[in-house]
């Protein structure tokens, strides 16, 4: 499975663009890994009640998790996690 983070994030991740994750059965599986192995990360993503903040956006195969079932969206071995921050401005 593959996280695919926004240039704003990576410097958190090592500086990779990508990060391949073992297989976990839903978002908020895969965020709790994210958070053992890059712990920085996790906390620009979720608030400290374990929401998923509410700038950011994931989506998983094309789908919005806000859709899709939140922090309990399924994912498979294949899946491709996306991690977007909301853009706003004018």
């Amino acid at each position: 499975m593959r996280i695919v983070l926004p240039e704003a994030l990576r410097e958190l991740a090592g500086g990779r663009a990508v990060v391949e994750m073992g297989v976990r059965h839903s978002v908020g599986g895969v965020l709790g890994a994210l958070n053992a192995s890059h712990p920085g990360l996790y906390d620009r993503l979720m608030t400290e009640q374990g929401a998923l903040r509410p700038h950011v956006n994931i989506f998983v195969d094309g789908e919005n998790i806000r859709f899709t079932g939140g922090l309990g969206t399924r994912v498979g071995a294949g899946s491709e996690i996306f991690v977007l921050p909301a853009i706003s401005g004018g």
